[in-house]
């Protein structure tokens, strides 16, 4: 296998991986109130009260808050609809990359910016929306494990381009 066809065979595995990951993570968005209705119970079943109380008591709460929100106003629930849209949206662009990742670094770099105001956005709205600042640092955790395989991916195309020279088209290269 030449170094070229072994980069892009890396830079796409890498893209498959985030891609799983993000779809993921935004489909877990549609079924909100059951999740937490089914994690409470697992805690709750499980001991979490007595041995991870902050977290239990958390979970109990977005679980009771959400029971209310479904019972009596479900329609503040599409705004979570939208949210796993979105995921999956952000995840179709990364196809981009994936077919020709010399052209579409952007992409990849758009992800790298996006992932990093994950942070600001969980320090600024998370006290504003009385979150335990231990659970911002669980969201920050998102855009700080979300980047590493996105730098990963740029570092290798950044090698691959070297090698093909910026405008020569890789997709033909699988």
């Amino acid at each position: 296998m030449s170094d070229r066809a072994a980069l892009l065979e890396g830079i796409r595995g890498w893209l498959v991986f985030f891609v799983v990951c993000l779809v993921l993570s935004g489909a877990t968005a549609f079924p909100l109130v059951h999740e937490l209705r089914w994690t409470d119970g697992v805690l709750r079943a499980s001991g979490g009260p007595e041995w991870w109380p902050a977290l239990a008591g958390w979970i109990e709460r977005v679980r009771e808050g959400l029971d209310t929100v479904d019972a009596k106003y479900p329609f503040v629930l599409y705004g979570t609809d939208w949210l796993a849209f979105a995921h999956l949206v952000i995840a179709v662009a990364f196809y981009g990359p994936y077919r020709d990742p010399v052209r579409n670094i952007w992409v990849i770099e758009f992800g790298m910016i996006a992932c990093a105001g994950i942070i600001p956005l969980a320090l600024v709205c998370g006290p504003v929306r009385g979150i335990p600042f231990w659970w911002s640092v669980i969201d920050m955790s998102f855009g700080v494990f979300g980047v590493v395989p996105l730098y990963v991916v740029r570092a290798k195309i950044k090698r691959l381009e070297a090698l093909t020279g910026a405008n020569s088209p890789v997709a033909t290269a699988a």
